[in-house]
């Protein structure tokens, strides 16, 4: 049975599945037949929501308190601005904040533009902190490109573009 709409609603947060519903992607997307590349891209995707918890935990900081150096090392960010990233409140991110300024990651600076707001700036350790966690990965991701031609990269980014713009439809 592929119409989902013949059953009836599951019980809210009953947690189980209501029997006779199919749950695979091709049941809700006609055109979706697995292969080969589609399971790389779900494995790829998969472990790339463990790949922070993992860095984290072996440099002994939060997620977030890598994810606010990824950022900081883009652009300074005010601390309501880096809370807007991170997706949290802006005291959970001033204390994100006092922590790499203790652990001397990041500086509060005196924002140029606005005297009254505040500036946060990563410092070199924490720019060196964070590259290299991900030098590792930064150097067997520049060895599987290496050979390609930019034909090839071309077809791999044309990919990726395409399961972002997935990704993003239902964010």
């Amino acid at each position: 049975m592929s119409d989902i709409t013949e059953h009836p609603a599951p019980e809210a947060n009953s947690g189980e599945p209501t029997p006779g519903i199919q749950t695979t992607p091709a049941s809700v997307a006609p055109g979706y037949r697995g292969s080969p590349s589609l399971d790389a891209l779900r494995e790829l995707v998969e472990l790339a929501e463990h790949v922070p918890q993992q860095v984290a935990r072996h440099a002994g900081m939060s997620v977030s308190e890598l994810h606010s150096l990824r950022h900081l090392a883009a652009t300074p960010m005010g601390p309501v601005e880096l809370a807007k990233a991170l997706g949290v409140t802006s005291a959970a991110s001033s204390g994100v904040v006092d922590r790499l300024v203790a652990r001397g990651h990041a500086e509060r600076h005196e924002h140029p533009a606005d005297k009254r707001r505040t500036a946060v700036v990563v410092t070199e350790s924490g720019r060196r902190e964070v590259f290299a966690l991900l030098a590792p990965m930064f150097t067997k991701l520049a060895e599987i490109d290496a050979p390609l031609t930019d034909e090839e990269r071309a077809v791999v980014a044309r990919y990726l573009r395409g399961a972002i713009a997935a990704l993003r439809s239902v964010t």
